[in-house]
């Protein structure tokens, strides 16, 4: 699982500076939840071989009582509460307030790991002007300058210090036979009912497996002769012998459940339609390259007009996801539910399907043969054969010449001739044009 930082501060100190700085972006969301907040935001970020995720807060003041500043004191402390560890940046420049007193005292209070790092530090004498902030009582003060990037890579590799990483991931074989699938949604969609329901009519749990210290927990489960793995979204906890799903939303738990899973099921609420965020955890689970099962919950309790509403929005608001499965089901009645596993072991399928290189070949020939890339200046795209490059998702890399021409339409083109060839249902699928070099350019030049 990847290690979370979550950053916190007074407003104006340079917070999503150090977020842009931390995650090699200007714009790096990956997950910026509507209705959630607006002020908190999460990003991907990589130093090394180590992956990572960071957590961007609104200025926090932690004894508000009222009004916004309530709202995101909230919002900064489920940051913190999901964060392995907590970076708490001050103003080097403006020196310490009142506020960054009472950020302290709650961090103290908490016991969360935190690094104490004062932002806007460039061309200042370490020791002198940040005496201060010892004050804070938070240990060290680390010295940065987020617009320049001064000391940013100390300071994760900081954070990796203290969180006592391996220096290297360590890797495991996993049973290819066994499905990992996370159920993901937003919060009171149905995904604790319809746990429950599947764990109460298999009775086929064997143990939970606590996965890190942020709680991911795994459950084994078999249906129909085929193993899963159910990985926890919705806040799943165990009472004695018997499993209560607790609707405890966490959009980390959420983003590293995607990324742990050969197949997400993505339930909607058929009452509120397709939300912001349903889009958001969409198209994080594609751009993860996850196979994907559409899940509409309590079909049941709206009427035609809204089904009609609620399939059209669908179609809208989520027309990437296209190639996915969609069922209409009620987990409180258990209607609807039986198609859902065939669903998920097709798209596990076709995730992991295998293509030969001669097949994929004579389909791309084939294609070109109905239809030819258009002309791009003044070479027309020639594509002469495609293998496979990877599996979960599949990857068809085609080489040819001109291939930059090749049109996204024409992408699409192909990708539904593949589709059809090997039944790709309910997974991405990815196509890369590679352009063949000429060896006798440079002569030629010469």
């Amino acid at each position: 699982m990847k290690p979370v930082l979550a950053l916190v501060g007074r407003p104006n100190v340079g917070k999503s500076t150090l977020f842009n700085r931390l995650t090699k972006s200007r714009d790096a969301i990956v997950a910026d939840f509507a209705g959630l907040t607006r002020d908190r935001h999460y990003g991907n970020g990589k130093q090394g071989r180590q992956e990572f995720i960071v957590i961007d807060t609104g200025g926090f003041e932690p004894d508000a009582s009222a009004g916004i500043y309530k709202e995101m004191a909230k919002q900064t402390q489920q940051a913190v509460a999901e964060a392995d560890i907590v970076i708490f940046v001050v103003d080097a420049r403006g020196g310490l307030s009142a506020q960054d007193h009472d950020i302290a005292k709650y961090l103290r209070k908490i016991g969360k790991p935190t690094l104490l790092v004062a932002n806007k530090a460039e061309g200042m004498l370490e020791g002198i002007q940040l005496t201060e902030f010892y004050e804070l009582g938070l240990g060290e003060v680390i010295a940065i300058s987020a617009a320049h990037g001064q000391g940013t890579r100390g300071l994760v590799e900081l954070a990796f210090e203290s969180l006592n990483l391996p220096d290297e991931p360590e890797e495991t074989e996993d049973d290819p036979s066994v499905i990992k699938l996370a159920v993901a949604g937003r919060p009171n969609v149905g995904k604790s009912t319809l746990i429950n329901t599947w764990l109460g009519e298999e009775r086929l749990v064997a143990f939970d497996m606590p996965g890190t210290t942020r709680d991911a927990i795994s459950v084994p489960f078999e249906k129909q002769g085929q193993k899963f793995e159910l990985i926890d979204t919705a806040g799943l906890r165990r009472k004695g012998k018997v499993f209560e799903a607790i609707e405890k939303f966490s959009v980390v738990k959420t983003l590293q459940a995607i990324e742990s899973a050969n197949v997400v099921l993505l339930l909607l609420d058929a009452e509120q339609g397709v939300t912001d965020q349903d889009a958001h955890i969409a198209g994080y689970a594609l751009e993860s390259g996850r196979a994907m099962v559409l899940a509409v919950n309590k079909w049941d309790s709206v009427d035609e007009y809204q089904r009609q509403l609620v399939q059209r929005s669908i179609e809208t608001r989520l027309p990437f996801l296209s190639f996915a499965n969609m069922h209409f089901i009620s987990a409180k009645k258990r209607q609807g539910l039986g198609p859902v596993w065939a669903s998920i072991v097709q798209a596990h399928k076709a995730a992991m399907c295998k293509m030969s290189t001669p097949i994929l070949t004579r389909l791309l020939l084939e294609a070109v043969q109905f239809q030819s890339p258009q002309r791009g200046g003044m070479f027309r795209p020639k594509l002469r054969y495609a293998h496979q490059g990877g599996m979960n998702p599949p990857v068809i890399v085609v080489h040819g010449n001109s291939l930059e021409h090749v049109t996204d339409t024409y992408k699409r083109f192909l990708e539904g001739r593949f589709r059809k060839a090997f039944n790709l249902s309910g997974t991405p699928l990815r196509i890369e044009m590679k352009t063949s070099t000429n060896p006798f350019a440079d002569k030629d030049a010469s």
